[in-house]
């Protein structure tokens, strides 16, 4: 199963900001709802792909936007998940 990258925010404004960002980079990203494990703070994170970590790091550091972490989401057998920061 392929993991999912995420990166969750301190609030509404800076995701929608981060979002226009990284389209106009045309990275591949899509917002969703940031899970429960993660932050009960903000309700929305970006998920992008793999490969794109480092520049996704980059774009937010170079536009001094403030976020909570990076995660990974782990998928398990049965439906199960795991999260972790990176």
């Amino acid at each position: 199963m392929e993991n999912m990258y995420i990166v969750a925010f301190n609030s509404t404004h800076n995701a929608i900001k981060s979002e226009k960002l990284l389209q106009n980079a045309e990275l591949k990203v899509t917002t969703l709802p940031t899970p429960r494990e993660i932050s009960a703070s903000c309700g929305i994170s970006i998920k992008f792909e793999k490969d794109d970590v480092d520049v996704v790091k980059s774009i937010l550091s170079d536009n001094n936007i403030e976020f909570k972490g990076f995660f990974v989401v782990e998928k398990l057998e049965g439906g199960k998940r795991n999260y972790y920061e990176i």
